[in-house]
C-alpha cells in the first residue's frame, strides 16, 4: 500500500501543500529515493528519518522505499518535512492508520534519537493549513504557540516521533495547544526606553513626531555624539501599537526567516526595529538566495529600518532601497519563479555631515579636517534619487550643556504616541476604502483630492520650486507631509504655517549637497 501523509512548505513568506506518498518494493537492502524537487537538506531526510523510526523501537521492513512530495513541480527546502515523511513511511508498514474524516497535516525536523525539532515558517504553514481545512496541525513543542495564535484549527504539540504515532494510533491524547491572544500586546508600553531621556533635540523630535504620525522616510546630519542613534532607537516607542492583522503579517516574515522562536506568545508584539551594520550585502539588505528569504528590508515591515552612518554603506547596497521605498514590495526573479515580499517601513538614517564629522559644529577643539574634495566624496555616496525619496531632513546639533546638566524635559514617548494615534486614526478614517494607511502611501490622485492648498501656500510652494529648484517628487513629499503636520493639529484643510514646516524638513540637501 502507498502510505500518504499530508504537510506544507513555505514558498516565499507563505506555504504550499504537499502530499507525501511512500511506496516500497521488495529488496534484501534498504534503499530510499526521494523525487519530487528536494533540495539537499530534503534528500538528506532519508538518513534522519530511518534512523529516527529504529530508535523510536517502530517496526520498518526493509526494502526499496521512493517518497514522493507532490506537487513534483515545486522546489522543497525544508527540514520540515522529516515527519510526515516518516509517518507516511509507518503507514506504509501498517504500523499507523489516519482517520479518513479527520485531515491532519503535520510538521517538524527529525533527530536521530527520535525527537521532534523546532522548524521554521510555521505561521504561515498554520495560516494555509487553515484556508485549506485542515482539522489537526501537529507541530514541534517549540512551534505550537506560534502556530496556536491561529484560530480554528487544532494545534497538537509533539515533542518526539514516538508521541506523535500514538496520538495518531488513537493511545495518547494531546490537548490542542492554546494562547492568551488578550495579553499578546500587554507590554506595548512598556519599552525600556523613552524619547524624554534625550535631552534637548527639540526639533529632532518634532521632525521624529511628524515622521511617525505620517509614516515618512527621516534623514538626521549631526556631528558624532549629538544623539542622533538615541533619538531612532526611541521611534518604534511613539509608533502606533500593532493591529492583529499587521502582527500577523510581520510575524510571518520573521518566522520564514528563522527569527520568531523568541516572540512572546509566538507572536511580534511589538513594532520591529532593524538596524544592519554598514558592513551589509546588497542581497542581505533587500533579500534573495538560492532558495529566497526576506531580507532586512523585509524584516522591517510595519516597523523601522535604521541606517547607521548610511554613507558608510556601499552605494551599491543603497541604491536597492529605490524600489521599497517607491513601491512597498521586493520582487526577487529567478529562473523558476518570482517572489514578492512586502517591505513597507520607515527608513530613519543617520550621517555625519563630514568623514570626520564636525563640519560646520560649533565645538571647541574639535574642528573639521577634510577637504573639500572628500566632503563631497563622502556625502555624494547617498545618490539624488534617494535623497528625494526620503520626505524630512533634520539637523541634529551638537546639545548644550545647559541641555545636558538640567533634568529631562518635554513629552514621554507615551504623549508623543497620544498625538501620532490621533493623527493616523484621522488617516485611517480617509483612506478606509484606498487600502492604504497613512500619508507617505498617497499616490497622485489621492493628493489632489486631499492636499489642496489655498493661495499663500501655492506661493510658498511657487518660490520653494522656482528659487530651491526641488524635483516634481520633492514636491509631492513636500505635499505629503504638510498634509500630516494639519492631522497634527486636527487641521482638516492644509495651512501656509504647514506648508512651511515641511519646506524647512527640506533644506539640508540644498545646504550640504550644493
Amino acid at each position: 500500500m502507498v502510505g500518504i501523509a499530508l504537510s506544507y512548505t513555505t514558498v516565499g513568506i507563505d506555504a504550499m501543500e504537499v502530499t507525501v506518498e511512500c511506496d516500497r518494493t521488495g529488496s534484501m537492502q534498504n534503499a530510499v529515493s526521494i523525487v519530487g524537487m528536494p533540495s539537499s537538506s530534503v534528500r538528506e531526510s532519508k538518513d534522519r528519518v530511518f534512523a529516527a523510526i529504529r530508535n523510536s523501537n517502530l517496526k520498518c521492513t526493509y526494502g526499496r522505499y521512493t517518497i514522493n512530495l507532490a506537487p513534483a513541480d515545486i522546489k522543497k527546502d525544508s527540514s520540515s518535512l522529516d515527519l510526515p515523511i516518516a509517518i507516511s513511511v509507518l503507514i506504509n508498514n501498517d504500523v499507523i492508520r489516519l482517520p479518513h474524516l479527520t485531515k491532519i497535516a503535520m510538521i517538524g525536523e527529525l533527530s536521530l534519537d527520535g525527537n521532534v525539532r523546532p522548524v521554521d515558517g510555521v505561521l504561515p504553514i498554520a495560516i494555509a493549513a487553515k484556508r485549506d481545512g485542515v482539522d489537526v496541525l501537529i507541530v514541534p513543542y517549540e512551534n505550537a504557540q506560534e502556530a496556536a495564535i491561529i484560530e480554528d484549527i487544532d494545534v497538537i504539540a509533539v515533542s518526539s516521533l514516538e508521541e506523535a504515532v500514538a496520538y495518531l494510533q488513537g493511545n495518547a491524547t494531546i490537548p490542542p495547544a492554546e494562547v492568551d491572544r488578550e495579553s499578546i500586546f500587554s507590554v506595548l508600553n512598556s519599552f525600556p526606553v523613552d524619547m524624554k531621556d534625550v535631552k534637548g533635540q527639540y526639533q529632532a523630535k518634532r521632525a521624529l513626531e511628524v515622521a511617525a504620525a505620517g509614516g515618512h522616510n527621516l534623514l538626521m546630519i549631526g556631528p558624532p555624539g549629538s544623539g542622533k542613534t538615541m533619538l531612532a532607537r526611541r521611534v518604534p516607542t511613539i509608533l502606533p501599537e500593532l493591529s492583529l492583522d499587521e502582527a500577523l503579517e510581520a510575524t510571518k516574515i520573521h518566522s520564514v526567516a528563522g527569527f520568531a522562536k523568541g516572540f512572546e506568545n509566538g507572536i511580534l508584539s511589538s513594532r520591529p526595529f532593524r538596524s544592519p551594520h554598514h558592513t551589509i550585502s546588497d542581497v542581505a539588505l533587500i533579500g534573495g538566495g538560492a532558495f529566497p528569504k526576506p531580507g532586512e528590508v523585509s524584516l522591517s515591515h510595519r516597523g523601522v529600518l535604521f541606517l547607521d552612518e548610511m554613507p558608510e554603506f556601499k552605494r551599491t547596497v543603497l541604491e536597492v532601497l529605490r524600489q521599497p521605498l517607491e513601491d512597498g514590495i521586493v520582487t526577487i526573479s529567478r529562473a523558476s519563479s518570482s517572489l514578492t515580499f512586502p517591505a513597507e517601513f520607515m527608513l530613519i538614517a543617520s550621517m555625519n555631515p563630514c568623514p570626520c564629522g564636525y563640519f560646520g559644529a560649533d565645538i571647541p577643539n574639535h574642528s573639521c579636517t577634510c577637504d573639500s574634495g572628500s566632503i563631497m566624496r563622502y556625502r555624494n555616496r547617498i545618490s539624488g534619487p534617494l535623497l528625494d525619496r526620503i520626505d524630512i531632513h533634520v539637523e541634529v546639533a551638537a546639545v548644550a550643556y545647559a541641555d545636558l546638566s538640567a533634568m529631562p524635559t518635554g513629552d514621554t514617548s507615551l504623549n508623543i504616541r497620544e498625538r501620532v494615534n490621533k493623527a493616523r486614526d484621522l488617516q485611517r478614517e480617509r483612506f478606509k476604502e484606498s487600502g492604504i494607511y497613512n500619508n507617505s502611501q498617497m499616490n497622485s490622485r489621492m493628493m489632489r483630492k486631499y492636499c489642496e492648498l489655498d493661495d499663500d501656500s501655492h506661493a510658498l510652494m511657487q518660490i520653494a520650486i522656482d528659487k530651491m529648484g526641488y524635483s516634481a517628487r520633492v514636491f509631492d513629499r513636500i505635499l505629503k507631509v504638510s498634509r500630516t503636520i494639519a492631522d497634527l493639529e486636527g487641521c482638516e484643510n492644509i495651512k501656509s504655517e504647514h506648508i512651511s514646516e515641511a519646506i524647512q524638513y527640506r533644506t539640508l540637501d540644498r545646504k550640504y549637497w550644493q
